[in-house]
């Protein structure tokens, strides 16, 4: 590996369509050089010039090619099931996520979806666009619900899995956590491992799903997994949309089954405009806006530099290293 650069020498792009991270770059006065991109089109004129990449849903792989300055890649997701690993290490390319810098948000959106189905804030603000004053129910099953004494399952417990367990407590969620590990966590009612999952859904008010992409993820949600849950509970989906079998989720939407679900995440994005998932009455969908927050352009820049001078002392660890 050839010596890292003194910051000076450097060039650092910044691709994303909507956040600000080189103003936010800027603001830091730091030494090296930088530049901002909006498109795909963009980057790939730019991204030759760029020792470092900040990148995320932008970035393509054939640009590893393209790009022979190029030495880190700073995710501004924490997801990085975008980026081929083998590629970035036969090409000497490091690779970093930005996990934890949206945590906070993340688990306050799923939150924010569990609040909002059982309170049923989506059909009150219908209500308000069409100007109905919605009478008292008699029917106890259609009444808006309560959280105290009903359990939660998180399956992943990173960083957003525990957050969210903090503040499913309390409001008085019993919380069970499914993990690769069934070691026990403070302030975990339960621990099991993903392969017992099933065991574990007939106890569910609530599944909330905060797990990386993975081969053993994929899909994990289905038929089974979905005739397993109680009926008349709800899935929440802060994750990625893979996770999910949207057609077996749709089913048990239909048949009632479920009650509901909140949405962040689908296999398409942005969701198809033909997508049934728009229509359905008991479903809250979010923009794949779970992540976003005032703070992110910070909290990823913060990480950014962390690792930059932890290259440019020559550590052999980065934050939230990938490759």
């Amino acid at each position: 590996m050839k010596p890292w650069p003194q910051e000076r020498e450097l060039t650092i792009g910044f691709a994303h369509a909507a956040y600000q991270l080189g103003a936010e770059f800027s603001a830091r006065a730091r030494a090296a050089r930088s530049f901002e991109v909006r498109s795909l089109d963009e980057l790939k004129a730019r991204a030759p010039e760029a020792d470092v990449l900040v990148v995320s849903g932008l970035w393509r792989n054939e640009l590893i090619a393209a790009c022979p300055r190029l030495r880190f890649v700073q995710s501004i997701s924490a997801g990085t099931d975008q980026f081929d690993k083998a590629a970035f290490a036969a090409a000497g390319i490091r690779l970093t996520s930005a996990q934890g810098g949206n945590e906070r948000a993340v688990a306050e959106h799923a939150m924010a979806l569990i609040l909002g189905l059982t309170r049923q804030i989506h059909l009150a603000r219908d209500n308000q666009m069409a100007k109905h004053w919605r009478p008292m129910i008699g029917d106890r099953a259609r009444r808006e619900d309560e959280l105290g004494g009903k359990t939660l399952v998180i399956v992943g417990l990173g960083r957003i899995g525990l957050r969210l367990a903090r503040l499913a407590a309390a409001f008085g969620l019993r919380i069970i956590g499914v993990r690769r590990s069934e070691r026990p966590v403070s302030g975990i009612d339960a621990i099991v491992a993903t392969d017992k999952l099933g065991t574990v859904l007939a106890e569910a008010d609530i599944v909330a799903l905060t797990c990386p992409l993975t081969p053993e993820t994929e899909g994990l949600i289905g038929s089974e997994a979905l005739a397993a849950m109680r009926p008349g509970s709800l899935l929440i989906n802060v994750a990625r949309g893979r996770v999910v079998d949207e057609a077996a989720l749709l089913a048990a939407l239909g048949s009632g089954r479920l009650a509901g679900a909140g949405l962040d995440c689908f296999h398409d994005e942005p969701l198809p405009p033909a997508s049934p998932f728009w229509g359905q009455p008991n479903v809250i969908v979010t923009p794949h806006s779970a992540g976003e927050t005032r703070a992110y352009e910070t909290n990823v820049v913060d990480i950014l530099l962390d690792n930059l001078d932890r290259l440019a002392r020559g550590d052999a660890e980065l934050h939230n290293q990938i490759v």
